[in-house]
């Protein structure tokens, strides 16, 4: 068992960290009512699921906040009390785990609509979402049976595989997004300029959640016997949260601006016969052509940004 500071003021720290990541939680309350109120359009799954989202994260600042306050005021001074495992540290792995359960599940669709159906690819990814949660539910079936902290190092494996797996998923939905964000462009500036934020925002959002997960990998095989891994995987779950809130919610701000940019077509290399219809064509422009672009172009925006209709 460590010291007060790289136990105890590990988990201080990490519920300090959660509840203020992303401007506290209040921001994720202020982005749940921003998605209802603007996307109002959208699916009734995907009302369903932010729901649920926000609910699990909720419950998990309340659990960890449960915790903290149960160490460090409810048994302060007591020594042997300290010693017990507070039922609340365990379950709050589930909701923490199942907010990332959600959230990744919601990005493996993603990849399934982006990559035209791709069963191999959909499918690696699922194995990882779909690993990491039977691990964390494991983890927690082991874990409510402990009483004091002694016996927590028994679960250091699964602690572990959890971190691992998520690094993981989160690094091949981050692959496999850009690499099917990259393949869908073509040529019209508004929607490349379009594909080159999305790409942006989804790296930059696994990033987030992939160096959360491996701090805490790092921290509980360097240290073993503190809870300083306590600190990253608090914080793991409003990631999750705020990704998906800030996904959704760019939706209409990136149509915005990317309809402030110019259209362009690239006819590079083209050819066309001289008495062809284009030639004959008013503007050198034909109709249908025009159609073909406008339809492509609303295509690919609605394909990309999760259609409103």
């Amino acid at each position: 068992m460590g010291t007060a500071d790289n136990t105890f003021g590990a988990f201080l720290i990490g519920v300090v960290v959660s509840a203020t990541s992303s401007q506290s939680h209040k921001v994720t309350c202020v982005q749940t009512w921003y998605y209802f109120s603007r996307y109002f359009s959208d699916p009734w799954y995907t009302k369903l699921l932010v729901g649920a989202i926000f609910l699990s994260d909720s419950i998990h600042q309340a659990l960890i906040t449960h915790t903290v306050y149960t160490y460090l005021v409810t048994d302060f001074g007591n020594v042997s009390d300290l010693e017990k495992l507070v039922w609340s540290l365990s379950v709050e792995v589930l909701f923490n785990g199942f907010t990332g359960f959600m959230v990744q599940s919601f990005l493996t669709m993603r990849v399934y609509q982006l990559s035209n159906k791709n069963v191999i690819a959909t499918a690696s990814v699922l194995s990882f979402v779909i690993a990491e949660f039977v691990i964390v539910v494991t983890y927690v079936a082991k874990a409510v049976k402990l009483t004091t902290f002694i016996q927590v190092p028994q679960l250091k494996p699964l602690s572990m595989s959890v971190n691992a797996v998520a690094a993981a998923g989160d690094v091949l939905i981050t692959i496999f997004l850009c690499t099917f964000l990259q393949q869908s462009r073509t040529g019209f500036q508004r929607s490349d300029t379009l594909i080159n934020k999305l790409m942006l925002f989804t790296i930059n959002t696994g990033l987030l959640t992939s160096v959360c997960a491996v701090m805490s990998l790092i921290s509980i095989t360097m240290w073993p016997d503190t809870f300083i891994y306590v600190a990253f995987y608090f914080c793991l779950g409003r990631l999750y949260c705020n990704s998906l809130l800030a996904t959704l919610n760019a939706r209409k701000g990136i149509r915005r601006d990317s309809c402030d940019e110019p259209m362009s077509l690239s006819l590079h290399g083209a050819r066309r016969p001289i008495n062809s219809p284009i030639g004959s064509s008013r503007m050198g422009m034909p109709n249908d052509l025009s159609i073909k672009i406008d339809t492509t172009q609303g295509y690919i925006e609605d394909e990309i940004l999760f259609a409103e209709e």
